[in-house]
C-alpha cells in the first residue's frame, strides 16, 4: 500500500501498474485517512491468512493490524497455545483480539472463547472468520479497555484463563479485572518491553499472580540462504 499526499500522474500511475505486475503484487493507495484506501487498479482482493494447524483462513482488509510475517505468526500462536495450555472445558477471554488470530485457534480447543476489542470494525470481521471457519464457539464485544468497564456484560462472567495482545501502550487499565474473574492462568503477548515490565510488575506486586516463564520472538529476522524457516528456528532456539 503507497501513501499517496496528491493524485498520480498517468506516468506515475503506468510505473506502480508495471511494478505490481513484475512482482506479482496488489497495490493499493491511500490518499487521506482509512476510508480513502482503494486498489490501484479498481478491483479489490480478497486478502487472507492462514493458520494451517488450526484449519483456518482468517480474511481481513489492507488497513487492519495483521503480523507482517505469517510463518512467524503461526510458531507464536502455537507457542502461546502451549504455554496457556487451555482444557477442553476451559473458558478464556481473550483481550485486544483483533480479527481472531489467537481466538479462533483457542476456539478449536476449548469449551468457549470470549474477544474483545475495541475496534468494532476487527470485531466485525472477528464474527465473519468465525462463521466462514464454522467456529460456534466464540462471542466477540466491543469495547474500549482503556476506559471504564463496570457496565461491560463480559466482566460478570467467569473465566478460566486469559490471552492479552495490547498494543505499544500496553494493558494496565484492565489488569485489576482479572482477578475479579477469577483468571488462574494468562498469556501476555507483547511488542513494547517498557509496557510489559510495568504491567508484569502490576500482575505480580499487586494482583498475586506470579511470572512463570518469558521469550522473545524476532518478527524481522535476518536474511539466510535457507530463507526465512533457518532464521526462525535461529530465533527459537
Amino acid at each position: 500500500m503507497f501513501r499517496i499526499l496528491e493524485p498520480l500522474s498517468n506516468a506515475d500511475h503506468a510505473s506502480l501498474k508495471s511494478f505490481g505486475a513484475q512482482h506479482d503484487v496488489v497495490i493499493y493507495l491511500q490518499e487521506g485517512g482509512p476510508e480513502t484506501i482503494c486498489p490501484l487498479e479498481g478491483e479489490t482482493v480478497d486478502l487472507r491468512y492462514r493458520l494451517p494447524a488450526y484449519y483456518l483462513d482468517i480474511h481481513f482488509l489492507p488497513s487492519d493490524f495483521t503480523q507482517v510475517n505469517s510463518e512467524l505468526n503461526r510458531l507464536m500462536v502455537d507457542h502461546a497455545l502451549n504455554l496457556l495450555n487451555p482444557g477442553e472445558t476451559d473458558r478464556v477471554l481473550d483481550l485486544f483480539c483483533g480479527l481472531g488470530n489467537f481466538t479462533l485457534p483457542l476456539a478449536r480447543r476449548t469449551q468457549e472463547v470470549v474477544g474483545v476489542e475495541g475496534d468494532a470494525g476487527l470485531v466485525a470481521r472477528a464474527r465473519a472468520n468465525a462463521e466462514n471457519n464454522g467456529i460456534g464457539n466464540s462471542r466477540y464485544f466491543t469495547a474500549n479497555l482503556y476506559d471504564s468497564l463496570d457496565k461491560e456484560p463480559w466482566l460478570r462472567e467467569k473465566f478460566d484463563n486469559a490471552q492479552l495482545d495490547p498494543p505499544r501502550s500496553g494493558a494496565f487499565e484492565v489488569l485489576e479485572h482479572l482477578p475479579k474473574l477469577r483468571i488462574e492462568r494468562m498469556v501476555y503477548l507483547y511488542c513494547y518491553p517498557g509496557t510489559l515490565a510495568r504491567d508484569a510488575g502490576e500482575l505480580v506486586h499487586n494482583l498475586g499472580y506470579r511470572l512463570v516463564a518469558a521469550g522473545v520472538m524476532n518478527m524481522f529476522p535476518p536474511y539466510c540462504p535457507c530463507g526465512i524457516h533457518c532464521a526462525i528456528r535461529e530465533e527459537l532456539t
